[in-house]
């Protein structure tokens, strides 16, 4: 099966991770929430499929690029 990484598009603290290994995530689903600039910035799913890493939690700093889920298909 096919996999999607999913990156922090921008840098920021994590917020809230609505996902766990083993859920299933629908296309345009909210994979986390980032906060950055005082907003925050829901980071979805861009793929219909399985949770298979979580590489971030709560009140973690991310940069931009860094991994967040990876997503099988």
């Amino acid at each position: 099966m096919a996999q999607e990484v999913i990156e922090a598009p921008l840098p920021g603290k994590v917020l809230q991770v609505n996902v766990t290994v083993g859920n299933t995530v629908e296309e345009g689903g909210v994979v986390c929430t980032i906060e950055a600039m005082k907003m925050e910035n829901p980071i979805l799913s861009p793929v219909t499929g399985s949770v298979i890493e979580v590489a971030v939690s709560p009140e973690q700093t991310v940069k931009t690029g860094q991994k967040i889920a990876v997503i099988e298909y």
